[in-house]
């Protein structure tokens, strides 16, 4: 019979890949948010029509 898992043990794989990718994805906005504003010569909010 296999052992099973200790319940008291937080399961942290999940929310340490979650954590990476949501980083990941952050960065990547952000350098195409900033590319963007230089080809455009305009600010986020202005291309969304807030600004």
């Amino acid at each position: 019979m296999p052992p099973m898992a200790d319940a008291s043990q937080p399961r942290l794989d999940f929310v340490n890949f979650a954590a990476t990718w949501n980083g990941r994805l952050a960065m990547l906005a952000f350098v195409i948010g900033l590319a963007t504003e230089l080809l455009t010569g305009q600010g986020i909010l202005a291309q969304v029509g807030l600004g």
